[in-house]
């Protein structure tokens, strides 16, 4: 075992005590990470960092909340996916942003304004898919309103972006996965605790339930 890196901290501009939710990219030259700190604060923020995998570049990436899920490498480039973002409540502010390596200041958001994305996965090298719901700014107090998700794809060169599920009023499609060329996802009705799995085949393809009234996704394990 040897030193590897030291993060620098302070309370100005990078504060954690503790680093967790190491990823790889896709060739091994860059590895992500959540930089987190306190209990309550974490709730709020944490900063996603990167470093090179010779520990010698480090880089503060972007703020966002402490969802491991929330941050994906690109299958076949040094680009990093994440939903960018402070507050615990998912009622605003959460953009699905991608940060070239190594410069780190190359980002770019695409979710549209008046909307949050709450959950993604890269379908391919061009191909992001999004769970998106319409942001509530109205609420304030109260119980948390439930964010209505559908499922969306962003093309990352044309920037089209393009609706590919349609839960019924009352239904939400989370935790989108893909599996080869599958598409998966976990449907369930507010309130409820269990939901159906639902797969299609490529982007187009027919959607249909794979798996009935279970409590959450499966982990997927897939071998190129």
């Amino acid at each position: 075992m040897k030193h590897f890196h030291t993060i620098k901290t302070n309370t100005k501009d990078l504060f954690a005590i503790s680093a967790d939710d190491f990823k790889w990219s896709f060739d091994g030259k860059w590895v992500s990470f959540l930089a987190t700190p306190t209990a309550s604060w974490s709730n709020d923020s944490n900063t996603l960092c990167v470093i090179s995998s010779k520990g010698d570049d480090f880089q503060a990436v972007g703020k966002m909340l402490w969802y491991k899920d929330w941050m994906k490498w690109a299958p076949s480039a040094d680009q990093l996916a994440f939903i960018s973002g402070e507050g615990r409540f998912f009622v605003e502010n959460k953009k699905t942003t991608i940060a070239d390596m190594p410069v780190i200041n190359q980002q770019k958001q695409y979710t549209p304004k008046g909307y949050v994305d709450l959950d993604l996965a890269w379908f391919s090298p061009n191909e992001i898919i999004v769970a998106r719901a319409i942001e509530n700014k109205e609420w304030d107090e109260g119980p948390v309103p439930t964010m209505f998700t559908s499922l969306y794809v962003i093309d990352i060169k044309s920037e089209d972006q393009t609706q590919i599920t349609f839960p019924h009023d009352g239904d939400l499609d989370i935790d989108p996965q893909i599996v080869g060329d599958y598409l998966t996802w976990f449907r369930k009705a507010s309130g409820k605790n269990k939901g159906d799995v639902y797969m299609k085949d490529g982007l187009k393809g027919k959607e249909r339930i794979f798996l009935k009234d279970v409590d959450e996704a499966p982990v997927f394990f897939y071998q190129k």
